[in-house]
């Protein structure tokens, strides 16, 4: 084996974290800079979709721009712009509050339900970027990518490493409660960040010798019995068919992987935004993040430039 193919293999694995995604765009910049090839990729969440697009052939100062650019705020809630204006609408059987969707008519198929907004723009606006680089499926991606989603019902973790990209992607980020859940061969898919916000041991699995880590996680986090009836919750969730989401309430297993895994960073990049939260979008906010992302990445500096040498 020559020197050249001996090199260790770079995984990258970018957790979740909403809008504050912007701030992981900021620390690729400063990777892009220090001359390190990626050679895996696995996602969480907003990381899923940073990711894929990385994963896709997007470069960073790309990815600056989209999230610069782009109407976050808008694309993520379906929001309709033709009646953004209207305190109240209802189209095609969808309330509509300031063109935002609030509620739905089950009977028609719409939005109602659990989970209101379906996130299909997201999903148009990944499927088209992927389109243009010439990878729509997770196995045609530049770089082998895995993002991360989890059965709502039975609160197990779902690995998505394969299929659409942006069907992946829409998996990954979709919150219980707020987006509508995938259905995927039998299963509800819904944010894997309730499994797993910082995939850093699937990234370990796809053959990673060192592992680049970018957390967006501002709290510590210890996991705190629910002041609860358990009993009467647990027959509840089993008469509905969601019995796995009471082990899930009882032990939090997302919370002793997310600890376990912040272990296993080699490089591990913690982008401090305490003022900000998941649904910080905007243009300005998005800004501001990616520059935390970068000056937080550049105190690893002397790291990356090690890891560069070898």
């Amino acid at each position: 084996m020559t020197a050249a193919t001996a090199r260790p293999k770079v995984g990258l694995v970018l957790g979740g974290g909403g809008a504050k995604g912007a701030a992981e765009v900021g620390v690729l910049k400063v990777i892009e800079k220090a001359g390190i090839p990626i050679d895996y990729i696995a996602g969480t969440s907003v990381g899923s979709i940073v990711g894929g697009l990385y994963a896709a052939g997007y470069t960073a100062a790309q990815l600056d721009t989209l999230f610069c650019q782009q109407q976050w705020l808008s694309l993520i809630t379906d929001r309709r712009s033709d009646i953004g204006n209207e305190p109240y609408q209802v189209k095609d059987g969808v309330t509509y509050i300031f063109g935002f969707p609030v509620m739905g008519n089950i009977s028609e198929g719409k939005i109602g339900g659990f989970g209101v907004m379906r996130g299909e723009r997201v999903e148009q606006v990944i499927d088209s970027m992927a389109c243009l680089k010439g990878c729509q499926e997770i196995r045609q991606l530049k770089i082998p990518f895995r993002c991360v989603a989890a059965d709502f019902r039975t609160a197990q973790e779902v690995v998505m490493s394969e299929g659409k990209l942006s069907t992946a992607v829409r998996a990954s980020m979709a919150i219980p409660g707020v987006f509508k859940p995938v259905n995927h061969e039998g299963m509800k898919l819904v944010d894997g960040g309730m499994m797993n916000n910082l995939p850093a041991d699937i990234v370990k699995a796809m053959g990673a010798d060192v592992l680049i880590v970018v957390d967006l996680q501002q709290n510590e986090q210890k996991h705190k019995k629910p002041d609860v009836d358990l009993g009467m919750v647990s027959g509840i969730a089993d008469m509905l068919g969601f019995g796995g989401l009471v082990d899930w309430v009882v032990n939090r297993p997302d919370i002793e992987k997310y600890n376990e895994n912040r272990k296993l960073a080699t490089i591990y990049i913690h982008p401090p935004l305490p003022d900000m939260d998941a649904s910080s979008f905007g243009n300005k906010n998005s800004a501001r993040m990616i520059k935390v992302g970068e000056d937080e990445a550049m105190k690893h500096w002397d790291e990356l430039i090690r890891l560069k040498e070898q």
